[in-house]
């Protein structure tokens, strides 16, 4: 057993963020010693690991409580609800994708212009402000 000082440590994480993790679901409700502090076994290190990792991949706090919350399930039914999760979130970032693949054509469009416009050697302004000042075309 650990206490939430000795798990910050452990995890890196604050005293702060612990409680919100477990007032979240993230973490299971910890024990409490006769004075009051709170007391984690040492699956709350891997908890909170698998957590911090999860939200690097771009997973909520919330699709992380929804997937910690139901480990009690059982079988097909706990695979079932992971599954529909990891495809609800890859269909998400299939559309981010294509977005930041657009804004990249965009910036080296606009990166083009610059070097147009540097290598002409005659005053003007830069073309990519006065693009962008004009809004989108309509």
């Amino acid at each position: 057993m650990m206490r939430i000082g000795e798990l910050a440590a452990a995890s890196g994480l604050t005293r702060d963020a612990l409680r919100y993790y477990e007032r979240q679901g993230l973490l299971p409700r910890s024990r409490r010693t006769s004075g009051g502090f709170r007391e984690y076994d040492s699956g709350a290190v891997d908890r909170v690991r698998f957590v911090k990792q999860a939200q690097a991949h771009s997973l909520t706090l919330r699709e992380i409580r929804d997937l910690v919350t139901h480990q009690s399930d059982a079988g097909r039914t706990r695979c079932r609800h992971v599954r529909d999760l990891l495809a609800r979130k890859l269909a998400q970032m299939e559309t981010r994708r294509r977005e930041l693949d657009a804004f990249c054509k965009t910036l080296q469009e606009y990166l083009e212009m610059c070097g147009r416009a540097l290598e002409a050697r005659t005053p003007m302004e830069c073309p990519v402000v006065e693009n962008i000042g004009r809004g989108p075309s309509r």
